[in-house]
């Protein structure tokens, strides 16, 4: 089934999801920021398709998400790194993961636990405000149209929706 490209809708989330819209994406960044960077390490640990990985891995690749590094010559062989870009989508990862967390995690508890290696205490990931340090939610942020929204696919509705707040 072919996808329609989200990259032309005037939305960041949307832009995001038309690369990271699918779930082996996030898995391999999950694995590559903790640490499997290898081809058949990838393959052998998400139970994917050789094919598959092939390809979410070269359009991350081609995103500017993660390098290849040559490990070694002969045979050749390169591992996988996150770049900038690639790493600074861990605080969205594991905001993903303490909702799964809230909302999916078996009785016996979640997973895996996030230990903040500056003073030593497992944490729950949470988003906040850049400025005075409080959780942001649904309930206490407003969205408002930035310089670069516009109306279109994608924002037919919430565009106008948005931009009205701006004469609120």
């Amino acid at each position: 089934m072919t996808r329609t490209p989200l990259s032309g809708v005037a939305c960041s989330i949307a832009r995001a999801t038309d690369l990271f819209g699918d779930a082996w994406t996030a898995l391999i960044m999950r694995d590559v920021l903790l640490g499997v960077r290898r081809f058949d390490e990838l393959a052998h640990d998400l139970g994917l398709s050789r094919k598959v990985l092939a390809a979410r891995l070269a359009r991350l690749v081609e995103e500017g998400v993660l390098t290849r590094e040559r490990y070694q010559d002969s045979p050749p062989r390169e591992e996988y790194r996150a770049t900038e870009k690639g790493r600074e989508l861990y605080p969205v990862l594991l905001a993903l993961m303490a909702w799964g967390d809230k909302w999916y995690a078996e009785p016996a508890g979640p997973p895996a636990l996030v230990r903040h290696d500056t003073c030593g205490h497992t944490t729950t990931p949470v988003v906040a405000c850049d400025s005075c340090g409080a959780p942001l939610t649904v309930a206490d942020t407003t969205q408002l149209p930035g310089p670069g929204g516009r109306v279109g696919p994608g924002t037919r509705v919430l565009g106008p929706l948005i931009a009205a707040r701006q004469e609120e």
